[in-house]
C-alpha cells in the first residue's frame, strides 16, 4: 500500500542533520509526505553551510553526531549567526534523560524530541512552528 502525500497547511523548508543514513532517509520521506521540503546532511560541520544555502525554516538535528561538532554545538552556532538565529531548532535524538533536554534547551534548541518520533508527533510539532517574516 502506498502512503498518500498530505498537503501541509504551510510548506516548510527543513534541514535534517542526522548521521544514521536510514533515520535520515526516513525523516526525509516523512517530511515529503507531510508536504515539506527537506535537505539532509550527515555531519554537524555541514549544517551551517547547508543552512546558509537553503535558509531553512526548521532544523531537525541529532545530538550525537560524529566529526567533532555535535548537535549542541550546531545549535550554538546557529544562535550565534545572525543569518540563522531565527531558524526553529528541534533536537531529534535518542538521548531522552531530563539532563539531555536541559542541555539541548541551553544550547539553543527550541524543542527536544526523543527518537523514535512518530508521524503524528512530527506533524504536530511542525504545525506549531512560529511563522517567520520573509527573509531577504
Amino acid at each position: 500500500m502506498r502512503a498518500k502525500k498530505r498537503s501541509a497547511a504551510r510548506s516548510l523548508s527543513v534541514l535534517v542533520v542526522e548521521d544514521d543514513v536510514d533515520v535520515a532517509r526516513t525523516l526525509r520521506a516523512l517530511l515529503d509526505l507531510l508536504g515539506h521540503r527537506a535537505r539532509v546532511v550527515h555531519l554537524g560541520r555541514d549544517a551551517i553551510a547547508a543552512a546558509r544555502e537553503e535558509r531553512p525554516d526548521v532544523l531537525l538535528c541529532d545530538i550525537g553526531l560524529p566529526g567533532g561538532i555535535d548537535g549542541y554545538e550546531v545549535a550554538r552556532r546557529f544562535r550565534a549567526d545572525a543569518s540563522l538565529s531565527s531558524v526553529h531548532l528541534i533536537a531529534v535524538t535518542g538521548w531522552g534523560h531530563p539532563d539531555d533536554r536541559r542541555k539541548a534547551l541551553e544550547a539553543g534548541f527550541n524543542l527536544h524530541l526523543t527518537k523514535p518520533v512518530g508521524p503524528d508527533r512530527l506533524e504536530a510539532v511542525l504545525l506549531a512552528v512560529p511563522t517567520q517574516p520573509p527573509r531577504p
